[in-house]
């Protein structure tokens, strides 16, 4: 195990969200975009200002890609949706599954423009979801019988991709169709953390191929190289860190969402910034996800 580096970042929002999740980051806006899942919110912040909107959702929203200036298509325990940017309005455009106890958990667009979005039981009913490659409005099944199915990223070139069960934390990788963002191989285990304490959660892969995994449960944030070693370890001040992005107009700074699911009053006393929203404090050398193509 790597030393852990202490924390040396900021808070960007100290709202305590039940189960934040999913950010990204509008390079053209300069603004980050998460999600409190459980409670139906998608948080905005204008990164130089500070300026920050909560939009009400009708649904659980998890993902959040960048279509063009004007519009976002959002992930959700009801499908795919068309958000307007400026109003709000939300369009239904696909179904990703039949299962109505089902939502919509980690996603990420890929190099292509195309998007892998994993789906998981509101109780993580075992083997209950999957993960969905979605392209131009159609929808495949590519990975089936998940649990909870997080670190869904892709190497800078789209030949590689990343994903894990948690429920299993084994982080897998599969060759991929640079062109579409479809599996060409099986996927092969990429690092065992099986045996650790924690569960393997959101992840993002920077410009030299480093996964940048978020640690549910130990409040870190870990560095793997692509040969699957672990590097690094980062400190974050809530432990239920859930999925970090590359922020800042040259992705070089890294945004933490974290969560307080599960905690009981004496728990939330003894992590006081659970569901907190931070800054890592460090220099990264990230990408920006790419944008949706419709």
């Amino acid at each position: 195990m790597t030393d852990t580096i202490a924390f040396n970042g900021r808070t960007l929002c100290a709202t305590p969200l039940e189960l934040g999740e999913g950010p990204t980051f509008d390079a053209a806006t300069g603004t980050a975009w998460w999600f409190n899942i459980i409670g139906r919110e998608l948080h905005e912040l204008h990164l130089e200002s500070g300026r920050k909107t909560v939009h009400p959702l009708p649904f659980m929203g998890s993902v959040l890609a960048v279509i063009d200036g004007g519009r976002q298509l959002i992930a959700s325990d009801q499908g795919l949706f068309i958000r307007e940017t400026a109003t709000g309005t939300l369009s239904a455009y696909a179904s990703i599954e039949d299962k109505p106890g089902n939502r919509s958990n980690d996603g990420r667009t890929h190099p292509s423009g195309s998007l892998w979005i994993g789906t998981m039981g509101r109780s993580a009913e075992a083997k209950s979801g999957a993960i969905y490659h979605v392209a131009r409005g159609t929808v495949t099944r590519i990975f089936a019988d998940m649990t909870i199915p997080n670190s869904i990223c892709f190497s800078p070139d789209g030949a590689t991709g990343y994903f894990v069960d948690t429920d299993l934390n084994h982080i897998m990788r599969v060759p991929l169709d640079a062109a579409t963002g479809l599996p060409n191989g099986e996927a092969v285990l990429f690092a065992d953390e099986s045996g650790s304490p924690g569960g393997v959660d959101g992840s993002v892969c920077d410009a030299e191929g480093l996964i940048w995994n978020a640690r549910w449960g130990e409040g870190a944030i870990d560095v793997y190289q692509p040969d699957g070693v672990k590097i690094h370890r980062f400190a974050v001040p809530a432990t239920q860190s859930s999925c970090p992005a590359f922020i800042g107009p040259a992705a070089d700074r890294l945004l933490v969402t974290t969560a307080f699911q599960g905690m009981d009053g004496a728990a939330r006393k003894a992590d006081p910034n659970a569901g907190q929203t931070f800054e890592l404090g460090i220099a990264v050398k990230g990408r920006f996800d790419a944008a949706y193509l419709l």
